[in-house]
């Protein structure tokens, strides 16, 4: 007898939880907005939760699922439609643009896996960015990514995130709409990627290594932060020059610098 897991059943290693309220379904569609001329990406549709209100509803929908028994499935039920394409991968892999007609126009929807959440913004959030990106993330999550400076959970996500796009907190969800039941609660975010684009590739780059570097010691004190951590190792000099120039104060930790305050930082630091 086949020890393979019937289709559609949850499977742990995937960190899969299948939301079953047909109202909270239909209220995150209604988030996305998009209508028959947009083209939406959904990642994980799963059994298709999302996707049953998706289709037919959009101009084009593309279908990003690693499950083999789900995306079976999928193609079976919707595979047929010349306005839907079942891409079986990892969104993490899976070069998504080649995909889409038009990367920056696309709409992104999702409830995606908890354990690979903060992976899977970033990656749509590379370059070319999507029009706009409604997800479903653990409640904690969101906060994190909203979180105004001085805050608890705010980080290298909230800096990350907002350094590019604006990001506000929808709803939350409670735990007892999916199946199985996860131990924490979800929440329903919409990031919208600047336009235009607020700084190039490169100076990107450096802010990543300057926020990664500065939320590594979090605890410790910018002037410490910049001339002493192996990523940054600045001069005397050079930190006089950076503090000057952005008119930080050298006593100030990450958890109280601004998006814009890493910005200047990092465009400082260059």
């Amino acid at each position: 007898m086949s020890s393979r897991p019937r289709p559609g059943r949850a499977k742990k290693s995937l960190g899969q939880n299948f939301l079953v309220d047909a109202n909270l379904q239909r209220r995150i569609v209604s988030a996305l907005g998009a209508g028959v001329d947009d083209e939406v990406l959904e990642i994980g549709p799963g059994r298709g939760a999302l996707t049953r209100h998706l289709v037919g509803e959009v101009g084009r929908l593309v279908l990003v699922e690693l499950d083999d028994d789900l995306v079976e499935a999928l193609e079976e039920r919707w595979g047929g439609r010349d306005d839907v394409e079942v891409v079986h991968g990892d969104v993490l892999e899976v070069p998504l643009a080649e995909h889409l007609r038009n990367p920056e126009a696309t709409r992104v929807v999702g409830n995606i896996p908890y354990n690979i959440t903060t992976p899977i913004v970033f990656r749509l959030l590379e370059r070319p960015r999507p029009r706009d990106i409604v997800l479903m993330v653990q409640d904690e999550v969101a906060d994190r990514i909203v979180a105004p400076a001085g805050d608890g959970n705010y980080g290298a996500l909230s800096v990350g995130v907002r350094t590019v796009a604006r990001a506000e907190k929808l709803f939350r969800v409670r735990r007892g709409s999916f199946r199985p039941v996860p131990g924490v609660d979800s929440a329903v975010v919409r990031i919208t990627p600047l336009r235009p684009e607020p700084l190039t590739r490169l100076e990107e780059e450096r802010l990543r290594r300057t926020v990664r570097a500065a939320f590594q010691w979090r605890r410790k004190q910018l002037r410490k932060i910049l001339r002493d951590h192996p990523d940054l190792a600045c001069s005397e000099a050079t930190v006089d020059r950076v503090l000057a120039r952005t008119g930080l104060r050298p006593e100030t930790r990450p958890e109280r610098l601004e998006p814009e305050d890493f910005v200047r930082l990092a465009a400082a630091l260059a």
